[in-house]
């Protein structure tokens, strides 16, 4: 019973180690087939975003879905798709998330205006704010506001 129980932790211990050797077999650099692919492959990164990390590109992310991510659009250049084909196909994938500047459409609007309101809630928030005291001010023994 004792060796069942050893046999088992041991081999959960080594669990690990295989995760991180298949890590590392796709950390492997890509390899370019000339200067104008590379630079094409970095435009088109840039503009995803990864989906795990969610504040990265999938040019700067270290995660292994944007290691897997960055290959398979990688491929999908080679098989001759355009770069609109590419963010259609990870749109399917992820949905609009994926795009650092997804299109202006209805569905998105909250999403491109959501900020400019919450800025504009806020300062309204502050003016309210900065009215109420100053109406509120006690006044001192000439009448005047402080």
């Amino acid at each position: 019973m004792i060796r069942h129980l050893l046999a088992v932790l041991l081999m959960l211990a080594t669990l690990p180690a295989f995760a991180q050797a298949g890590q590392q077999a796709d950390a492997a650099p890509l390899q370019f087939r000339d200067a104008a692919e590379e630079a094409r492959f970095h435009a088109l990164t840039v503009q995803l975003r990864c989906v795990m990390c969610q504040n990265q590109s999938l040019a700067d992310s270290n995660a292994l879905i944007a290691l897997q991510l960055r290959r398979e659009v990688l491929d999908l250049m080679r098989q001759g798709k355009s770069d609109a084909q590419i963010k259609d196909y990870l749109v399917q994938r992820y949905g609009e998330f994926v795009l650092y500047r997804p299109p202006l459409e209805g569905r998105t609007l909250l999403l491109w205006l959501g900020p400019g309101l919450v800025l504009l809630a806020g300062a309204g928030v502050v003016v309210a704010r900065v009215r109420r005291r100053k109406g509120a001010a006690p006044a001192d023994d000439d009448g005047q506001e402080w």
